[in-house]
């Protein structure tokens, strides 16, 4: 019989414990089930609430179910539900009585928000770790190749002259900010929810601030409804996945189309591409293809997590064992993203001549002709005028704009003087852009050192 099956007179439908069973996927939450379990009986004991012996014999034979599992020596059975009752039911086997002592004061429905803080304290630790590892594989790139140029693009056009490094550590900026929301949301989520019984908390006499410390929480839950009733901190965990999600897609497709023959940029390592099973001259981007679409399980995970939770009236709703399927296929997601990405940027090889090419097209330095006049003391909007028209003439003429003369310049740029010509030198272009979150070589060189120093840290 279940453990909950005392009220009841009848068996449950087999169609309904394959349907209602979690354990086929909350199996993996067992170490922060023991985790509290342990906590929980060694506080027990300490209020006088169980016997000293008894406490410790379930602690003891606590540690034993977890070598089980870890071994794959222990049997799991859809009968009993889900991972407490498997670990709950495993004691009792073996200690009887004694190991029934071990729910006194607690409710599956706090001993789940419990493991689940558990598990996501530690996936932010790995994740961020990951991210870091990440980081670091952009800066080294961007470290080999400090004076690489490059088009910029905006609307997916050419538009201003970059520096390889400067484009590169864009992504790291982003990956620092999915790392802090993630830091974030660990703060948020490390409080301490049991204790909280079902909804109401108990008539024993139990010490949450013990076994608070016990288990490194920062604080006790204030309120037991709302620790038992709300998912915000797996929604929030679950966002910050979606948000690097969606900047590693962005990513794939710079590399997507960095790769493609029509721009030529990289090469990627055979060991991250595959082939046509009918083309054999193709080579395909297949794990940034991959990651984009990765990307959109990070948001469906998102998506899935606050539908679920929208509409439940409090306390808890078995609606939320739901939880779990989309937290972890986020988490396994984002790892297997981690896990891969690193060494593709490790083993990622621009084609530096290339690149070169597509930066001295001199129309890439329309803006210099444009700043350059301000600097002459004319209004912006009259030099942005003015460079029109010169790109218009030269459109017209079928010339590059360094193929005009000084004389042929001055017909829709007055202004122009002698050192005119000489703005259309791409190095001259990045080298002027010399401050703060510039492309300039002096503040890329500095924003590589940073990350260095800041990711050895």
């Amino acid at each position: 019989m279940a453990l909950w099956g005392g009220r009841f007179s009848g068996q449950t439908q087999e169609e309904v414990k394959r349907y209602s069973e979690s354990i086929s996927f909350d199996k993996r939450l067992y170490r922060c089930d023991i985790a509290g379990s342990r906590a929980h009986v060694k506080m027990l004991a300490a209020q006088g609430i169980i016997p000293q012996s008894a406490a410790d014999a379930i602690r003891a034979e606590l540690l034993e179910i977890e070598k089980k599992i870890d071994d794959g020596n222990f049997r799991f059975d859809i009968a009993l539900e889900d991972i407490h009752m498997h670990i709950e039911s495993a004691l009792i086997e073996k200690l009887g009585a004694e190991g029934a002592r071990v729910h006194s004061g607690r409710s599956r429905n706090d001993q789940i928000a419990l493991d689940i803080r558990l598990y996501l304290r530690g996936e932010a630790d790995l994740l961020i770790g990951k991210i870091r590892i990440f980081q670091k594989a952009l800066v080294d790139l961007g470290t080999r190749y400090p004076d690489l140029i490059m088009p910029g693009f905006t609307h997916l056009q050419h538009a201003q002259v970059v520096l390889f490094a400067h484009h590169l550590l864009a992504y790291v900026e982003m990956l620092d900010r999915d790392a802090e929301r993630l830091a974030d949301c660990r703060k948020r989520l490390n409080v301490m929810p049991l204790g909280s019984g079902a909804l109401a908390g108990s008539t024993l006499p139990l010490d949450r601030d013990a076994v608070c410390r016990e288990l490194g929480f920062d604080r006790v839950t204030r309120n037991s409804m709302d620790s038992v009733a709300d998912r915000d901190f797996a929604v929030e965990f679950a966002s910050a996945l979606a948000v690097f999600g969606m900047h590693v897609s962005r990513l794939s497709e710079d590399l997507i189309l960095w790769s493609s023959q029509e721009f030529d940029f990289i090469e990627l390592d055979d060991a991250f591409c595959t082939g046509s099973s009918l083309m054999p001259q193709k080579k395909n981007p297949d794990v940034c293809e991959l990651t984009r679409g990765k990307s959109a399980r990070l948001c469906g995970d998102l998506m899935t997590l606050l539908t679920l939770c929208k509409g439940l009236p409090m306390t808890y709703n078995r609606d939320l064992q739901e939880d779990k399927v989309a937290l972890f296929d986020a988490v396994d997601t984002a790892e297997a993203i981690l896990a891969v990405y690193p060494p593709m940027i490790a083993s990622l090889k621009p084609k530096a001549e290339k690149m070169a090419a597509a930066a001295f097209d001199p129309a890439l330095m329309a803006t210099d002709l444009a700043e350059k006049l301000v600097e002459l003391g004319v209004p912006f909007r009259d030099a942005h005028r003015k460079v029109g028209s010169f790109v218009k003439y030269c459109r017209e003429k079928g010339k590059r704009l360094d193929g005009t003369s000084l004389d042929e310049m001055r017909e829709t740029i007055p202004e122009a003087t002698a050192e005119f010509p000489g703005l259309f030198d791409p190095r001259a272009s990045v080298a002027k852009r010399d401050l703060a979150g510039g492309t300039g070589f002096k503040q890329v060189a500095a924003q590589l050192d940073f990350w260095h120093k800041k990711l050895e840290d």
